[in-house]
């Protein structure tokens, strides 16, 4: 199954991920662009984003890109940094690249940029790769 198939097909099931208005950019295995806006729904008391937008946006571009493969693959371990806030209307690119991909675990980066390329977030995330296939 090709990459754009196998995200299309997660896509199709995942609410929150259709709930945050995920335009899928660029899929490839090892490799997701995504992009989104910041909605009115989406800020805390502060007014800005909730960490887990960002957290979330970067949790689906993981998935995408570990999952592009065609071997079905979960997280097992996250971390995020946000380092500076998201607004109401902020335009969000979201990028996730592989850094290491072996038989079992696969390591991932993702960065959020707004629409000034500023870095809203780096979040890393650890993936086991199981031996099943999508179909």
């Amino acid at each position: 199954m090709e990459a754009k198939a196998i995200v299309n097909k997660m896509m199709e099931k995942d609410a929150f991920s259709q709930w945050l208005n995920i335009e899928i950019l660029e899929i490839n295995p090892g490799f997701c662009q995504l992009k989104t806006s910041v909605l009115p729904e989406m800020v805390n008391g502060f007014n800005i984003a909730h960490g887990g937008i960002s957290y979330s946006l970067s949790d689906s571009a993981l998935a995408f890109a570990a999952n592009a493969y065609g071997k079905q693959c979960v997280s097992i371990e996250t971390s995020i940094s946000h380092t500076r806030p998201a607004k109401i209307g902020d335009e969000l690119m979201v990028t996730c690249t592989e850094l290491n991909r072996g038989k079992t675990i696969g390591i991932y980066e993702v960065k959020i940029k707004n629409q000034a390329d500023k870095i809203i977030s780096l979040f890393k995330g650890t993936v086991h790769i199981s031996d099943r296939d999508w179909s």
